[in-house]
Protein backbone atom coordinates (compact mmCIF):
# COMPACT_ATOMS: atom_id res chain seq x y z
CA UNK A 1 0.00 0.00 0.00
CA UNK A 2 1.40 3.58 -1.44
CA UNK A 3 1.59 5.95 1.60
CA UNK A 4 0.63 9.80 1.10
CA UNK A 5 3.16 12.09 0.92
CA UNK A 6 3.40 14.49 3.74
CA UNK A 7 5.54 17.56 4.06
CA UNK A 8 8.07 18.04 7.11
CA UNK A 9 9.30 21.12 8.04
CA UNK A 10 12.59 20.81 11.11
CA UNK A 11 12.73 23.89 13.04
CA UNK A 12 11.25 26.72 11.51
CA UNK A 13 12.42 29.82 12.85
CA UNK A 14 9.43 32.11 13.73
CA UNK A 15 10.07 34.46 10.72
CA UNK A 16 9.51 31.82 8.51
CA UNK A 17 6.11 30.77 9.15
CA UNK A 18 4.09 33.92 8.02
CA UNK A 19 2.37 36.83 9.52
CA UNK A 20 -1.13 35.20 10.12
CA UNK A 21 -2.40 31.16 10.42
CA UNK A 22 -3.89 31.21 7.17
CA UNK A 23 -0.07 32.14 5.53
CA UNK A 24 1.64 29.87 7.46
CA UNK A 25 -1.50 27.16 6.43
CA UNK A 26 -0.30 28.08 2.81
CA UNK A 27 3.06 27.92 2.88
CA UNK A 28 2.57 24.38 4.58
CA UNK A 29 0.71 22.90 1.12
CA UNK A 30 -0.47 19.95 2.99
CA UNK A 31 -0.09 17.71 5.24
CA UNK A 32 2.97 18.44 7.88
CA UNK A 33 4.94 16.81 10.20
CA UNK A 34 7.07 19.80 12.06
CA UNK A 35 9.30 18.94 14.48
CA UNK A 36 11.10 21.24 17.13
CA UNK A 37 14.12 20.14 18.83
CA UNK A 38 13.35 20.37 23.10
CA UNK A 39 16.01 21.50 25.76
CA UNK A 40 16.17 17.49 26.91
CA UNK A 41 16.76 15.73 23.21
CA UNK A 42 16.12 12.49 25.04
CA UNK A 43 12.27 12.78 25.01
CA UNK A 44 9.92 13.33 22.51
CA UNK A 45 6.22 14.19 22.81
CA UNK A 46 3.33 15.01 20.16
CA UNK A 47 0.50 16.77 18.87
CA UNK A 48 -1.82 16.07 16.32
CA UNK A 49 -4.55 19.20 15.08
CA UNK A 50 -6.43 19.92 12.12
CA UNK A 51 -7.69 16.58 11.34
CA UNK A 52 -11.11 18.51 10.59
CA UNK A 53 -10.50 21.62 8.11
CA UNK A 54 -13.41 23.33 10.59
CA UNK A 55 -11.31 22.86 14.23
CA UNK A 56 -8.57 25.78 14.10
CA UNK A 57 -7.85 26.30 17.69
CA UNK A 58 -5.32 23.60 17.63
CA UNK A 59 -3.06 24.71 14.44
CA UNK A 60 -3.74 28.66 15.77
CA UNK A 61 -1.63 27.16 19.08
CA UNK A 62 1.31 25.64 16.94
CA UNK A 63 1.52 28.88 14.86
CA UNK A 64 1.85 31.00 18.10
CA UNK A 65 4.30 28.90 19.62
CA UNK A 66 6.19 29.05 16.28
CA UNK A 67 5.92 32.80 15.87
CA UNK A 68 7.17 33.05 19.94
CA UNK A 69 10.37 31.19 18.59
CA UNK A 70 10.30 29.22 22.08
CA UNK A 71 12.37 26.09 22.72
CA UNK A 72 9.97 23.15 24.29
CA UNK A 73 11.70 21.42 27.23
CA UNK A 74 11.42 18.19 24.90
CA UNK A 75 11.61 17.78 21.42
CA UNK A 76 7.94 18.04 20.19
CA UNK A 77 6.74 16.18 16.65
CA UNK A 78 3.59 18.09 15.71
CA UNK A 79 0.88 16.64 12.65
CA UNK A 80 -0.97 19.29 10.66
CA UNK A 81 -3.57 17.80 8.89
CA UNK A 82 -6.57 18.77 6.96
CA UNK A 83 -4.68 21.70 4.97
CA UNK A 84 -6.47 22.23 2.17
CA UNK A 85 -9.85 21.90 3.53
CA UNK A 86 -8.93 24.32 6.24
CA UNK A 87 -7.41 27.01 3.27
CA UNK A 88 -10.78 26.68 0.77
CA UNK A 89 -13.14 29.50 1.26
CA UNK A 90 -14.08 31.15 3.35
CA UNK A 91 -11.94 29.52 5.57
CA UNK A 92 -12.09 27.03 8.49
CA UNK A 93 -15.12 26.15 7.06
CA UNK A 94 -14.83 22.52 6.06
CA UNK A 95 -14.98 19.30 7.98
CA UNK A 96 -13.34 18.10 4.95
CA UNK A 97 -13.40 18.64 0.96
CA UNK A 98 -16.47 17.39 -0.63
CA UNK A 99 -14.46 14.76 -2.18
CA UNK A 100 -12.59 13.94 0.53
CA UNK A 101 -13.09 11.11 3.52
CA UNK A 102 -13.16 12.53 7.18
CA UNK A 103 -9.66 11.74 7.85
CA UNK A 104 -10.21 11.32 11.51
CA UNK A 105 -12.74 7.85 10.77
CA UNK A 106 -9.84 6.56 8.65
CA UNK A 107 -7.42 5.51 11.01
CA UNK A 108 -8.51 1.73 11.47
CA UNK A 109 -8.38 -1.17 8.57
CA UNK A 110 -8.86 -0.78 5.72
CA UNK A 111 -6.46 2.23 4.96
CA UNK A 112 -8.16 2.19 1.76
CA UNK A 113 -8.53 5.64 -0.56
CA UNK A 114 -5.70 8.95 -0.10
CA UNK A 115 -7.10 9.61 3.44
CA UNK A 116 -6.83 5.93 4.67
CA UNK A 117 -3.16 5.69 3.43
CA UNK A 118 -2.55 9.49 5.14
CA UNK A 119 -3.90 7.71 8.01
CA UNK A 120 -1.77 4.90 8.19
CA UNK A 121 1.66 6.73 7.32
CA UNK A 122 0.86 8.76 10.82
CA UNK A 123 0.30 5.86 12.45
CA UNK A 124 3.51 4.34 11.14
CA UNK A 125 5.36 8.15 11.85
CA UNK A 126 3.74 8.07 15.73
CA UNK A 127 4.98 4.17 16.11
CA UNK A 128 8.37 5.37 15.09
CA UNK A 129 9.06 8.21 17.25
CA UNK A 130 7.44 6.19 20.10
CA UNK A 131 6.50 9.54 22.10
CA UNK A 132 5.92 9.80 25.44
CA UNK A 133 2.39 11.27 25.10
CA UNK A 134 0.10 12.21 22.11
CA UNK A 135 -2.32 15.07 22.47
CA UNK A 136 -5.03 15.25 19.65
CA UNK A 137 -6.46 18.95 19.09
CA UNK A 138 -9.68 19.58 17.87
CA UNK A 139 -13.06 21.82 18.55
CA UNK A 140 -16.45 20.72 19.57
CA UNK A 141 -19.59 21.26 16.65
CA UNK A 142 -20.95 23.93 18.96
CA UNK A 143 -20.50 26.13 21.97
CA UNK A 144 -19.28 23.85 25.15
CA UNK A 145 -16.53 24.05 27.87
CA UNK A 146 -13.57 22.30 27.04
CA UNK A 147 -12.94 18.75 27.91
CA UNK A 148 -10.51 15.60 26.93
CA UNK A 149 -11.98 12.35 25.70
CA UNK A 150 -10.16 8.99 25.91
CA UNK A 151 -10.34 5.63 25.46
CA UNK A 152 -8.22 3.73 28.27
CA UNK A 153 -8.71 6.08 31.41
CA UNK A 154 -5.46 5.74 33.86
CA UNK A 155 -3.74 8.25 35.50
CA UNK A 156 -1.94 9.68 32.37
CA UNK A 157 -5.03 10.55 31.03
CA UNK A 158 -6.48 12.56 33.76
CA UNK A 159 -3.03 14.37 33.62
CA UNK A 160 -2.97 15.44 30.35
CA UNK A 161 -6.89 16.52 30.47
CA UNK A 162 -6.14 18.77 34.29
CA UNK A 163 -3.37 20.60 31.70
CA UNK A 164 -6.89 22.20 30.21
CA UNK A 165 -9.78 21.03 31.48
CA UNK A 166 -11.18 19.09 34.71
CA UNK A 167 -13.87 17.29 33.04
CA UNK A 168 -12.77 13.72 30.88
CA UNK A 169 -15.25 11.74 29.12
CA UNK A 170 -14.02 8.02 28.67
CA UNK A 171 -15.70 6.33 25.84
CA UNK A 172 -16.35 2.93 23.94
CA UNK A 173 -17.32 4.21 21.17
CA UNK A 174 -15.01 3.38 17.96
CA UNK A 175 -15.20 5.58 15.30
CA UNK A 176 -12.08 5.17 13.80
CA UNK A 177 -10.33 7.96 15.35
CA UNK A 178 -6.67 8.64 15.64
CA UNK A 179 -7.43 8.35 19.39
CA UNK A 180 -8.40 4.70 19.23
CA UNK A 181 -5.69 3.63 17.37
CA UNK A 182 -3.01 4.79 19.40
CA UNK A 183 -4.71 3.46 23.11
CA UNK A 184 -1.76 0.60 23.34
CA UNK A 185 0.73 2.70 22.30
CA UNK A 186 0.76 5.49 24.67
CA UNK A 187 -0.45 7.43 26.40
CA UNK A 188 -3.14 9.84 23.96
CA UNK A 189 -5.63 12.28 24.60
CA UNK A 190 -8.42 14.14 22.32
CA UNK A 191 -8.24 17.95 23.91
CA UNK A 192 -11.76 19.63 22.56
CA UNK A 193 -10.72 22.92 23.03
CA UNK A 194 -14.57 24.81 22.81
CA UNK A 195 -16.52 26.04 19.94
CA UNK A 196 -14.33 26.80 16.71
CA UNK A 197 -14.37 30.75 16.74
CA UNK A 198 -14.50 31.28 20.26
CA UNK A 199 -11.26 33.25 21.28
CA UNK A 200 -11.67 31.68 24.48
CA UNK A 201 -10.58 27.84 22.91
CA UNK A 202 -7.91 29.14 20.97
CA UNK A 203 -7.00 30.22 24.27
CA UNK A 204 -7.71 27.26 25.99
CA UNK A 205 -5.59 25.44 23.12
CA UNK A 206 -2.13 27.52 23.74
CA UNK A 207 -2.76 27.01 27.48
CA UNK A 208 -2.36 23.32 27.04
CA UNK A 209 -0.06 23.87 24.15
CA UNK A 210 2.72 25.40 26.15
CA UNK A 211 2.15 23.39 29.37
CA UNK A 212 2.49 20.47 27.64
CA UNK A 213 5.67 21.44 25.84
CA UNK A 214 7.28 22.80 28.85
CA UNK A 215 6.45 20.16 30.99
CA UNK A 216 9.43 18.74 33.05
CA UNK A 217 7.41 15.94 33.62
CA UNK A 218 3.61 15.40 32.35
CA UNK A 219 3.01 12.85 35.63
CA UNK A 220 4.08 14.84 38.83
CA UNK A 221 0.85 16.77 39.61
CA UNK A 222 -1.67 14.35 40.91
CA UNK A 223 -3.37 17.22 43.00
CA UNK A 224 -4.55 18.30 39.69
CA UNK A 225 -5.36 14.87 38.16
CA UNK A 226 -7.73 14.19 41.35
CA UNK A 227 -9.49 17.33 39.96
CA UNK A 228 -10.67 15.53 37.06
CA UNK A 229 -13.84 14.19 36.97
CA UNK A 230 -14.92 11.43 34.76
CA UNK A 231 -18.03 11.01 32.48
CA UNK A 232 -18.09 7.46 30.88
CA UNK A 233 -19.45 5.50 27.83
CA UNK A 234 -21.69 8.17 26.14
CA UNK A 235 -24.20 7.12 23.92
CA UNK A 236 -24.11 8.46 20.32
CA UNK A 237 -27.80 10.22 19.17
CA UNK A 238 -27.62 10.28 15.00
CA UNK A 239 -30.55 11.70 12.66
CA UNK A 240 -31.91 8.45 11.12
CA UNK A 241 -30.91 8.23 7.64
CA UNK A 242 -33.02 9.83 4.69
CA UNK A 243 -34.32 12.44 7.56
CA UNK A 244 -33.85 16.29 7.65
CA UNK A 245 -33.16 18.33 10.97
CA UNK A 246 -33.15 22.32 11.28
CA UNK A 247 -32.42 24.48 14.71
CA UNK A 248 -35.27 26.94 15.01
CA UNK A 249 -37.80 28.41 18.17
CA UNK A 250 -40.61 26.35 17.42
CA UNK A 251 -41.35 23.73 15.03
CA UNK A 252 -40.77 23.90 11.45
CA UNK A 253 -43.39 21.77 9.70
CA UNK A 254 -40.92 21.55 6.01
CA UNK A 255 -38.49 19.26 8.35
CA UNK A 256 -38.37 15.98 9.91
CA UNK A 257 -36.89 17.15 13.32
CA UNK A 258 -35.88 20.61 14.72
CA UNK A 259 -33.46 21.24 17.78
CA UNK A 260 -33.91 23.76 19.65
CA UNK A 261 -31.97 26.87 18.10
CA UNK A 262 -30.37 27.28 21.84
CA UNK A 263 -29.27 23.69 22.20
CA UNK A 264 -25.56 24.44 22.78
CA UNK A 265 -26.51 25.72 26.31
CA UNK A 266 -27.28 22.05 27.14
CA UNK A 267 -23.64 21.07 26.65
CA UNK A 268 -22.58 18.94 29.65
CA UNK A 269 -25.47 20.29 31.52
CA UNK A 270 -28.13 17.67 32.93
CA UNK A 271 -31.63 17.95 31.55
CA UNK A 272 -34.28 16.76 33.99
CA UNK A 273 -37.43 13.97 32.72
CA UNK A 274 -39.88 15.67 30.57
CA UNK A 275 -37.62 18.43 28.93
CA UNK A 276 -37.45 19.72 25.73
CA UNK A 277 -34.89 19.28 23.18
CA UNK A 278 -37.00 19.73 19.94
CA UNK A 279 -39.66 18.59 17.87
CA UNK A 280 -40.52 15.98 15.51
CA UNK A 281 -43.16 15.82 12.76
CA UNK A 282 -45.70 13.24 12.57
CA UNK A 283 -45.50 12.65 16.09
CA UNK A 284 -42.91 10.04 15.74
CA UNK A 285 -39.46 8.78 17.95
CA UNK A 286 -38.25 7.42 14.26
CA UNK A 287 -36.56 10.33 13.06
CA UNK A 288 -33.47 9.73 15.47
CA UNK A 289 -31.37 6.65 17.13
CA UNK A 290 -29.65 6.17 20.03
CA UNK A 291 -27.48 3.64 20.08
CA UNK A 292 -24.16 2.53 22.93
CA UNK A 293 -21.14 1.46 22.10
CA UNK A 294 -21.98 -2.29 21.63
CA UNK A 295 -24.74 -1.45 19.05
CA UNK A 296 -27.65 -1.39 21.50
CA UNK A 297 -30.60 0.91 20.68
CA UNK A 298 -30.92 2.96 23.56
CA UNK A 299 -33.46 5.93 22.04
CA UNK A 300 -36.61 4.61 23.28
CA UNK A 301 -34.76 4.16 27.04
CA UNK A 302 -33.47 7.64 26.84
CA UNK A 303 -36.61 9.60 24.39
CA UNK A 304 -40.02 9.93 24.04
CA UNK A 305 -42.14 12.35 21.88
CA UNK A 306 -45.31 14.14 23.89
CA UNK A 307 -47.31 16.17 21.78
CA UNK A 308 -44.87 16.54 19.02
CA UNK A 309 -41.87 17.39 21.92
CA UNK A 310 -38.49 15.13 21.66
CA UNK A 311 -38.01 15.25 25.15
CA UNK A 312 -35.50 13.54 27.50
CA UNK A 313 -37.39 9.96 29.21
CA UNK A 314 -34.91 10.13 31.89
CA UNK A 315 -32.33 12.46 33.90
CA UNK A 316 -29.40 13.01 30.86
CA UNK A 317 -26.44 15.12 30.53
CA UNK A 318 -25.74 16.20 26.75
CA UNK A 319 -22.67 16.55 25.31
CA UNK A 320 -21.57 17.50 22.06
CA UNK A 321 -24.58 19.33 20.74
CA UNK A 322 -24.03 20.87 17.42
CA UNK A 323 -26.17 23.44 15.98
CA UNK A 324 -24.26 23.26 12.42
CA UNK A 325 -26.82 20.74 9.54
CA UNK A 326 -24.33 19.78 8.26
CA UNK A 327 -22.35 18.23 11.26
CA UNK A 328 -25.29 16.78 12.52
CA UNK A 329 -26.32 14.72 9.09
CA UNK A 330 -22.87 13.57 8.21
CA UNK A 331 -21.86 12.62 11.89
CA UNK A 332 -24.11 12.92 14.51
CA UNK A 333 -26.16 15.50 16.87
CA UNK A 334 -25.46 15.02 20.18
CA UNK A 335 -23.89 12.18 22.72
CA UNK A 336 -26.31 12.12 25.50
CA UNK A 337 -25.15 10.05 29.38
CA UNK A 338 -27.96 8.70 31.28
CA UNK A 339 -27.67 10.92 34.91
CA UNK A 340 -28.24 8.78 38.50
CA UNK A 341 -29.58 10.34 41.19
CA UNK A 342 -26.56 10.44 43.28
CA UNK A 343 -25.10 13.36 40.67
Amino acid sequence: MSQVTTGEWANPKAQDVGATVEEFLTRLGGPTWIFLPGQDPSRTRAVTTLLHGNEPSGVRAIFQWLRSGTRPHVNLACFIGAVDAALAEPGFAHRHLPDCRDLNRCFRMPFEGREGRMAAGVLDRLRAINPEALIDFHNTSGRSPAYGVTTRLGEPQKALTALFSDHLIVTDLRLGTLMEAMEDDFPTLTAECGGAGDARSDETAMTALRSYAMAKSLWNAPHRSAQVKTFHHPIRVSLEAGKQVAYGASSLFDVDLTLRKDAEQFNFGVLNQGETLGWVRGDSLGVVVARDAKGRDRTREMFAVVDGRLVVAQPARIMMMTTNPHIAVSDCLFYCLPVSSSE
